[in-house]
């Protein structure tokens, strides 16, 4: 009886765990078809015509927000991702002073709550007097992202083996040179994945953005707005179809690696 409980009791607890992740998404996807006029609560029908019309006149701040995230994410990942990248490689590859307390921190920002540092970033772009618009909203991200990024491509920077950068420099490279050509193709898997991340936490963030982001809307700030009177069907489209983006790219990702794992063992 104790064998039999243990063999099913995992299975059945990761079941009931992927349900309940899954149901708010299913919900989201269901009511993106909801032929629902101001609100967007109760069922009302089944329609296409929110996926045909998502930046229709009535709700084109849909759109509008979902836009601005995109180029707030953009912008805030290449910056913490460029920054976030050298200070990685200075961290390993370099002896400077204070490199321990400059690597304690990096985690500063990882391990304080979202409020307290939106709140802090906000009373300073108040007494420095910079007003609140995107650029506030993409300095903050960049801020918060790039221990992230940090994090990430530092593991990879010290599993880099330094011997083939001393190769490099044997065969009359360049410093530009053994970068661009031994390093970063070595560095570039981990620079992605730091890349995807920082993209990741800059869309969909709320509680930094709320507070540095004046009278810009950004897709996250117009559900939380929206939630009051049911989030309209259009943004459900859009969260719907991010959804579905990211879960093609991951099951492409994945078949892709396994193919190539297939053929090498082949070879």
């Amino acid at each position: 009886m104790k064998i039999s409980l243990g063999r099913w009791l995992l299975p059945v607890y990761s079941v009931l765990a992927l349900v309940f992740l899954m149901v708010p998404i299913v919900y989201t996807f269901i009511f993106s078809f909801n032929d629902s006029q101001k609100s967007n609560i109760t069922w009302r029908g089944f329609t296409f015509d929110k996926w045909l019309n998502v930046c229709n006149v009535q709700n084109g701040a849909v759109c509008q927000a979902f836009s601005n995230s995109l180029i707030i994410g953009a912008v805030a990942t290449v910056a913490a991702t460029t920054l976030g990248t050298m200070i990685a490689i200075a961290i390993v590859r370099y002896r400077f002073r204070f490199r321990s307390a400059t690597s304690l921190l990096l985690f500063l920002p990882m391990a304080t709550p979202e409020v307290v540092l939106g709140a802090g970033l906000a009373a300073q772009f108040l007494s420095v007097g910079v007003p609140k618009d995107m650029l506030t909203i993409i300095l903050a991200h960049t801020m918060f992202c790039i221990s992230f990024v940090v994090v990430t491509v530092k593991a990879r920077v010290a599993s880099l083996d330094p011997a083939l950068e001393e190769a490099g420099r044997d065969l009359y490279g360049s410093p530009g040179q053994v970068f661009l050509r031994i390093t970063f193709p070595l560095l570039l898997p981990g620079i992605l994945a730091a890349a995807l991340l920082s993209f990741a936490l800059s869309f969909d963030d709320f509680i930094i953005t709320n507070f540095n982001s004046g009278a810009v809307t950004t897709f996250p700030k117009y559900i939380y707005i929206s939630a009051a009177r049911g989030i309209p069907a259009e943004a459900n489209v859009v969260a719907s179809a991010v959804f579905i983006l990211a879960l093609v790219i991951v099951v492409s990702a994945q078949v892709s690696a396994s193919a190539r794992a297939k053929r090498l063992a082949k070879d």
